[in-house]
């Protein structure tokens, strides 16, 4: 038997929809992001973003959900450069591992973070 618990993603997702839907910022809008038409989880689960290959620099706030696939991401140059499009964001989160990537990205520079203890540590 298989169980896929998407977590992180839908850790975001969840709570992000329900500040519409239930009304605490209605006029909310969002966007699922990434560089190619269709991504992987890492366990392969496919997802379909609704916005591809577009930068986030007109993005408030970017949310960057962790996962299996973080660890092949950080040495994925293409990737980090279109993350680093969020710099001018106000708010830039992760969830555990990814906030691995927003290191990479050079947000992390002089802050804190945290992730999941049995993942990789990121150090300048």
């Amino acid at each position: 038997m298989k169980i896929l618990l998407l977590i992180d993603f839908i850790g975001v997702f969840d709570p992000v929809t329900r500040l519409k839907t239930m009304n605490f910022l209605p006029n909310l809008e969002w966007d699922v992001c990434a560089l190619s038409i269709q991504v992987n989880d890492g366990s392969g689960l496919p997802f379909t973003p609704n916005k591809v290959g577009e930068t986030l620099e007109s993005y408030e706030i970017v949310i960057v959900p962790g996962g299996f696939g973080t660890s092949k991401l950080l040495n994925d140059c293409n990737f980090i450069e279109w993350l680093k499009t969020a710099k001018d964001c106000k708010l830039k989160a992760s969830v555990c591992t990814c906030s691995l990537l927003l290191g990479s990205a050079g947000f992390l520079n002089g802050k804190s973070a945290t992730t999941n203890p049995n993942s990789n540590e990121y150090e300048e």
